[in-house]
C-alpha cells in the first residue's frame, strides 16, 4: 500500500435570496484508498436546481462506486432527469474525480468550468481527451498522481463572480487558477483552500451572490499518524500497558487530562510542568512534559474542540478562532485538523467524579459521548479513526 492520502474539502454559497445551493458534492467511499467524488451544477437556482444537483451527483457517484462505465452513467442520467420546458436543456453540468488507491485520478467534466491542477506550486495542464456520449461533449482525463498534488473543481458561480461589479465578464478561470496558485503554497488543507476561495468568490459579488457557487479541493499528501491519550484506564493495574502502547506508536502524541497526563508523566519519569497563562478564560492552560507533543487539560478542552470540529464541517466560520491561537483547544485542532491523517484514541473509562454533577450538560456527563462524537467528527473530515479503550 502507498503512503498517500487524499484530503478533501468543500464550500458552497447560495444563490442571493435563496434558501438552497443549486450545487451538490457527493462523495463516495471505494475500500480504503479510492473514492468517487462528484460536483454538479443543477440548472437554475432554489429548489429545483437543488434538487437536479443532488440527484445528479448521488445517481453518478453510486453507480461509478459500484464500477459501471461512465457512458452508462450519464446515459442514465439524461433518461432519469426531466428536461426544462423553458430552455430546452436537462439536468445539470457536473465534474467527476475518481480517485483509484490514491495513486491515479479520473478526471471527468461536462460544461462545469475546468478543473485546475496544481503540481510542484505550478499550474499543471493535463491531457484531456474529448468523449461524445449521447450527443454530449464530455472531457476525460487520467492522471498518475504525486504528493502534494492539489485539484480544484467547481461550479460556474466562481468564475461568474464579480461579472458587472468587480469585473467586466466575471473572474476568470486563468486568474482563480493564479489565486489557487498563490495560496496553495501556504500548507492550507482542502477544506481551508475551498473556504478560501469561495469567500473570494463571495467577496467578488459584493456578498450578494449572483449565482450559487462551489468549489471542491482535493490534496494529495503522504499519512501522518497523531495518538491522543484522554482519561486514566478504569483498572489502575492497566496504567503501564496502556502508556506503553500509547508511547509505542509512530506519530505525535497528545496527552488530555490532569490525572492522565500525571500517569503518563510518572511512566515516563519527567515532571509536568503547568502553565498558569490562560490563552483564554473558557480553556483551561495547557502543560509540558518532555517526549510529549501537547498535554491540555481533559472534558472542557475536548469539549471546545468538538465545537471547533463541527463548524469545520459546516460553514467553517470559526477557522480563524483556532488555527492561530496557542489555548489547548486550538494546538488540537490543528493537529487533529491540519496535520493528522491517522489518528489513534487511548481511552480510559475511568470515572471522574466531578463530571457526574446533573447540573453539567450531559457531554460534560459521559466522557465517551465527547469521544464517539469527535471520532464521528473527524471520520467524516476524511481521517482514519482507531479507538481502544482501558
Amino acid at each position: 500500500m502507498n503512503n498517500l492520502c487524499a484530503d478533501i474539502g468543500y464550500k458552497s454559497i447560495n444563490h442571493d435570496g435563496e434558501q438552497l445551493c443549486g450545487d451538490h458534492v457527493d462523495i463516495i467511499e471505494q475500500g480504503e484508498n479510492s473514492s468517487v467524488i462528484v460536483l454538479a451544477d443543477g440548472l437554475g437556482s432554489g429548489v429545483k436546481a437543488s434538487i437536479l444537483s443532488t440527484l445528479t451527483s448521488k445517481i453518478i457517484s453510486t453507480m461509478m462506486a459500484e464500477g459501471l462505465k461512465l457512458e452508462d452513467c450519464v446515459s442514465t442520467i439524461a433518461a432519469t432527469l426531466p428536461i426544462c420546458s423553458v430552455r430546452g436543456v436537462a439536468y445539470s453540468t457536473f465534474t467527476i474525480l475518481h480517485l483509484i488507491e490514491n495513486e491515479t485520478v479520473e478526471i471527468i467534466q461536462y460544461d462545469n468550468p475546468n478543473v485546475i491542477f496544481l503540481r510542484d506550486c505550478e499550474i499543471y495542464d493535463y491531457p484531456k481527451q474529448e468523449l461524445n456520449i449521447d450527443g454530449k461533449k464530455v472531457l476525460k482525463s487520467t492522471v498518475r498522481l504525486q504528493e502534494n498534488d492539489i485539484l480544484v473543481a467547481m461550479s460556474d458561480g466562481c468564475p461568474h463572480a464579480g461579472i458587472g461589479i468587480a469585473f467586466n465578464f466575471g473572474w476568470r478561470w486563468e486568474d482563480i487558477a493564479e489565486f489557487m496558485k498563490t495560496i496553495s503554497a501556504a500548507g492550507y488543507t482542502a477544506k481551508t483552500l475551498a473556504t478560501m476561495l469561495v469567500d473570494e468568490c463571495d467577496k467578488e459579488y459584493g456578498h450578494r451572490p449572483g449565482d450559487d457557487a462551489t468549489a471542491c479541493v482535493i490534496k494529495v499528501r503522504k499519512r501522518e499518524p497523531m495518538n491522543l491519550l484522554f482519561g486514566p484506564p478504569r483498572n489502575r493495574d492497566d496504567c503501564d500497558r496502556m502508556m506503553s502502547l500509547f508511547f509505542s506508536k509512530e506519530g505525535k502524541h497528545i496527552i488530555c487530562g490532569g490525572t492522565t497526563s500525571s500517569i503518563a508523566a510518572k511512566y515516563l519519569g519527567k515532571p509536568v510542568k503547568a502553565s498558569l497563562t490562560f490563552e483564554r478564560s473558557d480553556v483551561p492552560p495547557i502543560a509540558e512534559i518532555e517526549g510529549v507533543d501537547l498535554v491540555t487539560e481533559g472534558v472542557i478542552t475536548i469539549n471546545k474542540v468538538i465545537e471547533y470540529a463541527k463548524d469545520a464541517l459546516d460553514k467553517n466560520e470559526l477557522y480563524e478562532t483556532w488555527s492561530f491561537k496557542r489555548d489547548g483547544a486550538s494546538l488540537i485542532c490543528r493537529l487533529l485538523f491540519e496535520e493528522a491523517t491517522d489518528i489513534n484514541f487511548y481511552v480510559g473509562r475511568a470515572v471522574n467524579p466531578a463530571h457526574q454533577n446533573p447540573d453539567l450538560p450531559i457531554t460534560f456527563n459521559i466522557k465517551m459521548n465527547l469521544v464517539k462524537e469527535l471520532s464521528s467528527c473527524l471520520k467524516q473530515m476524511g481521517k482514519r479513526i482507531k479507538v481502544s479503550y482501558f
